[in-house]
This record gives structure tokens, sequence and C-alpha cells, in this order.
């Protein structure tokens, strides 16, 4: 495939303050990386919503393209909707947390999974860095430097399926792959499904966006005639940088005060989407702990 023609799939990435963290993203979401694709393949779209220092974009990728948010504001929600305005595939998935490192079947099986349904919602799970949710362990010391020695203990660059050997579930995640999640933190759908979303809801202004990614997730499973397909052995890896909902406790970031957001916008509490998912995947062996307990977690539930 040469420069200018279509790409296959698209990816928006929101950033905001993470200079450290985005080069590392940005590797793990293009080839060769990216198993399977060549240069051009896969455009990636990074939405700079109001950085002090902004991405400079001589240093970016070729098939990076760098959007600046004209007037950011604490959600990062409008500028996820400028980069699905700007995504020429016509699969497209969302990172709106832009700090996630992607594994190196990411953007292959998505890009599979389209093709299994005319109206496909493609979820993926995501993970902390570290030993604990972040939540938790950076209230013991864990931070960017701990972090840095971390990714530099395994080879990720030459085998991103390492990544699970050094992370946990997150949150929202928690149930593991055979269980509802609350949230994708890479959703793909077509173009198509996302203007029937009309792509996030810029009412839900709280830091971070609140729940808005939760709110997209639930909504898209509720589009008809759609199929679930959870991607197994590939997902997300959160980098500790000091975001809203995962590194910080403050007043205006609780799951209090997004929940009465959420509840204002909606009319309701928020539930998990129950829906059963179809998988696919080639489950690599650094994913084997956690199909193992994930597993166990399933049997639990039913006993």
């Amino acid at each position: 495939m040469t420069l200018g023609q279509t790409p296959l799939i698209s990816i928006v990435v929101v950033s905001f303050n993470m200079a450290r963290e985005l080069e590392r993203v940005l590797l793990t979401l293009t080839p060769p990386y990216q198993q399977g694709f060549k240069r051009g393949e896969i455009e990636v779209i990074v939405v700079d919503n109001g950085s002090l220092i902004p991405p400079d974009p001589a240093t970016l990728p070729e098939s990076v393209t760098l959007v600046t948010v004209e007037y950011p504001t604490v959600s990062p929600v409008h500028a996820v909707n400028l980069g699905l305005r700007a995504a020429r595939a016509n699969l497209i998935g969302v990172l709106i947390d832009g700090a996630r490192m992607a594994s190196p079947g990411l953007c292959r099986y998505a890009l599979l999974a389209a093709r299994l349904h005319k109206r496909p919602v493609i979820s993926t799970l995501g993970f902390h860095l570290g030993q604990e949710v972040q939540m938790k362990s950076v209230e013991k010391g864990y931070c960017q430097a701990v972090e840095d020695r971390l990714l530099a203990s395994i080879n990720w660059q030459e085998n991103g399926y390492q990544l699970f050997n050094i992370s946990v579930f997150a949150g929202s995640s928690q149930n593991g792959w055979f269980m509802p999640i609350a949230e994708s933190n890479a959703l793909f759908l077509t173009k198509e499904l996302w203007d029937e979303l009309d792509g996030y809801d810029e009412r839900f202004n709280a830091p971070g966006g609140g729940l808005v990614n939760l709110d997209a997730y639930v909504r898209a499973c509720e589009l008809l005639d759609s199929e679930l397909i959870t991607l197994l052995s590939e997902g997300t890896f959160h980098q500790v940088h000091g975001g809203i909902a995962t590194n910080q406790k403050s007043p205006q970031a609780s799951w209090e005060v997004f929940h009465r957001e959420y509840m204002s916008i909606r009319e309701k509490t928020f539930v998990v989407p129950e829906r059963s998912p179809l998988y696919l995947g080639t489950i690599s062996p650094q994913v084997f702990n956690s199909i193992k307990i994930s597993g166990e977690m399933l049997l639990n539930s039913l006993s």
C-alpha cells in the first residue's frame, strides 16, 4: 500500500501532557510492532487536548496525524469526536486515554473481527502496568521511574505480549476475559456505527470525561443487529501518568461525582452490559495466567 491511499484501520488517541507515554504508545500502534501491516495501512490520529508542550509533528511517525483542540477542556470528549471526524478508514478504534500501550495483534484481529459481521462492536480488555491496579500501587510508591525500570526488564519492543507478564486487569476489566466488562479501553466500530452513536456524548464534561467511555461502550453494545466481538490475547496497558481517574484521589474525580453526572444525562444508574461476546484471537503463552485466573473467577461466580 502506498501513502495517500485510504488506510485499513484508523486509531484515535487523545493526549494530554504525556510525552513520555505517547512515544511508547505510538510505537505499539504502528508497524512493524503491529503485526501484519505495511507502512501506511494503519492511520493514527493523535488529538492533543491542551498539553503545556504539545507533541512536535516533526517527531511523530509518518503515519501519525496530529490534531490540536482549539479550545481544550478538562474533558477529552470533544477531542475524541474531532479524531473520529478526521479518521479516513472504515474501521476506527478509540483510545480515550493516550497513555495505553497496545498488544501486537490489536489491529490485525480488530480488522479480522470487522469481517465477521456487518455491524461489529469490537471490544478489548484493559490492563494496568505493575502488580496492582494503579489506584492502589501509586499509594505504595509506584511511579514513572519504577515503571520505566519495569518496562526495561522485558523486551516488549520485540515481543509486546510480554506486557501481560508485568500487568494486571484494570478495574473496569476486573472480571477477566470471560465475564462482562464495564468498558473497552480500545473500542473499534465501523464509521457507520460511530455515526449512529453520534460519537462520544459531549454532555460528559467531568475531568477525564467521567464515565463517558463506559457510556460509549454501553451504547455500542445496545446497537441493534450488532455483534459484540472480544479480542482474546489482545489489550491495552495503562502507563502511570497522573491521570484523573486512575492515578489521583480527587474529590472532583470520584466515582460518586462521575456517576451523578452519568445519571443526570442518562436518567438511570450505570449497569455493566451483560451481553455475551464472540471471541476472536490466538492465545499467546504470556496470556495463559490471565486466562487461568479468568476461568477460576468464572467458575467461582457459578458456584
